[in-house]
């Protein structure tokens, strides 16, 4: 199974800095964000190449700041410390989270058809 670890703003930067990273950004009180929470960890088990990290976002309040997440739930794809995508807000689903990383990551930025 792939990593599943907690973030906070002292190390942010380098559990994002290789490979292929999911940022799950969730708060307690959030009802989407714990709805998603079993899927995003079934996300990290079905993709080993996939790391998730996980910063809740009241104890990261800085954290959410720098990375400018206005709401919650926030999902956000890194590759080797660049961002390359979010997603986001009360209409996040389990199929939208999984069809979005599938097509952010493995998806032909070349194939235009």
């Amino acid at each position: 199974m792939a990593d599943v670890i907690d973030a906070d703003r002292d190390t942010f930067r380098d559990l994002v800095a290789e490979g292929d990273v999911l940022v799950d950004v969730w708060g307690p009180d959030c009802k989407p964000c714990l709805q998603l929470m079993p899927h995003v960890e079934q996300l990290a088990a079905d993709r080993e190449s996939l790391r998730v990290v996980k910063v809740e976002a009241p104890k990261a309040r800085r954290l959410c700041m720098d990375l400018q997440v206005m709401g919650l739930p926030a999902l956000l794809l890194f590759r080797d410390g660049e961002e390359l995508g979010r997603l986001g807000g009360e209409e996040t689903t389990a199929a939208a989270l999984r069809s979005w990383v599938e097509r952010t990551l493995d998806g032909d930025p070349e194939e235009e058809s």
